[in-house]
């Protein structure tokens, strides 16, 4: 019975762990940034094998005791680079690839898990297979630990929000690197909005999500 419901507090938990969704319908809503970026200069097509999301949940406290873990994975994507410089990019991730790198060694549950969060009472995976975040502006970060500020369109579930990354930014011989900064995204304004009942624990709408991309120049 206990692992029942703490399976149940899992599937809610990683309910919040997903970046972007965008479905074959047009988006439900739309808040968006400015696109400024062009796609003037070279065109660097995804890696998809060696690309990801990564993403960390919570549950009450956001401790490494309360987290769960796991990735999505890219299905397409590009940039273009101008004079050596990140100029754009946006990426689409396969929302049926979305998994617990922590339940990997229990398959039944893994499955169950998996299974349910791509089902209609989460992310609805026949309606919005796919995800995206495209990249509106490129800065120079002047200080800290990366060397760029991406500002973007991340959209989920049809809701379009605008997103701002720090993220080092890496472009040499043919290949471009993107690293974010861990960044917590509020889940609830994605649309979603599920949540255990009190008794059976608080689950966090921060999720922790980090995007690291492989890009090689096309020829």
């Amino acid at each position: 019975m206990m692992k029942n419901i703490t399976n149940s507090v899992f599937l809610g938990l990683f309910s919040a762990m997903v970046l972007v969704s965008c479905g074959k319908d047009k988006p439900l809503t739309s808040e968006v940034t400015e696109v400024s970026t062009t796609n003037q200069g070279a065109t660097y097509e995804l890696d998809t094998l060696n690309s990801r999301i990564e993403w960390k949940g919570y549950k009450v406290v956001k401790s490494d005791q309360s987290s769960h873990f796991g990735t999505i994975k890219f299905e397409s994507g590009d940039l273009t680079v101008k004079d050596g410089v990140l100029e754009s990019g946006k990426f689409v991730a396969d929302m049926n690839s979305l998994t617990s790198e922590d339940l990997k060694d229990d398959a039944e549950q893994l499955a169950k898990l998996n299974g349910h969060l791509k089902s209609g009472d989460f992310f609805e995976a026949d309606k919005f297979p796919t995800a995206s975040f495209e990249i509106t502006k490129v800065s120079a970060n002047e200080s800290g630990d990366y060397n760029m500020l991406l500002d973007g369109n991340l959209t989920i579930k049809g809701i379009t929000k605008p997103v701002q990354f720090n993220a080092n930014v890496s472009i040499k011989d043919g290949e471009a690197t993107i690293a974010t900064e861990p960044k917590d995204i509020m889940r609830e304004e994605f649309g979603v909005k599920f949540q255990m009942p009190l008794a059976n624990g608080v689950i966090k709408d921060e999720v922790n999500i980090q995007i690291l991309i492989k890009a090689l120049e096309k020829k």
